[in-house]
């Protein structure tokens, strides 16, 4: 099933022992403040963490329009390859069946992380959706939209970010150890 910012479903088992392993795997970081977006799934990733954290639209998965929800078929996986070679060619307006765009999503993610980063805070977790994810890592660390897929993922996977002045670059990527387990 398509799940975007549509769907707010829980973590099934499998979610859940990945939640408990990346909490397990960043227990020595000291973060100052947690984020997560809208949906429930993003919570129920930080339960195990045991923290307060503040929720925000802005890092909530791309909407998927009316295909969220929907049994993936043949024909929707050929629709949605076809959507994303037209990301990758520069066509980041396009959206499938009503959904967002990227440039929608990239908007509303750099209000969120314009308030993230008023804070005062030096150590941050931003927990978030796939496709949401690589299209934040293109803007913050000045990637060209279009290159949203040269940031892979897992669920429960994670990149850490390092910023000096006003830029960011990679200090882990696509960090999947913890879930081979």
């Amino acid at each position: 099933m398509v799940q975007g910012r549509g769907i707010n479903a829980s973590l099934n088992d499998s979610g859940q022992k990945q939640a408990v392993s990346v909490s397990r795997r960043l227990s020595g970081v000291s973060f100052d403040k947690f984020y997560a977006s809208s949906l429930i799934r993003t919570h129920e990733t930080l339960a195990p963490f045991g923290v307060d954290f503040d929720a925000m639209d802005g890092f909530d998965e791309i909407s998927w329009g009316d295909q969220e929800g929907v049994k993936t078929s043949e024909a929707e996986r050929a629709a949605y390859a076809k959507t994303l070679s037209k990301w990758r060619q520069g066509n980041l307006t396009l959206n499938i069946g009503g959904g967002e765009s990227p440039i929608q999503v990239m908007e509303r993610q750099k209000f969120a992380m314009d308030r993230v980063l008023s804070q005062d805070h030096h150590s941050i977790l931003i927990c978030m959706h796939g496709r949401a994810m690589r299209i934040l890592l293109c803007w913050m660390l000045n990637y060209p939209l279009n290159y949203m897929d040269g940031f892979p993922h897992r669920n429960c996977s994670f990149y850490s970010l390092k910023q000096t002045g006003n830029s960011f670059y990679l200090n882990e990527f696509n960090e999947t150890g913890h879930l081979d387990g």
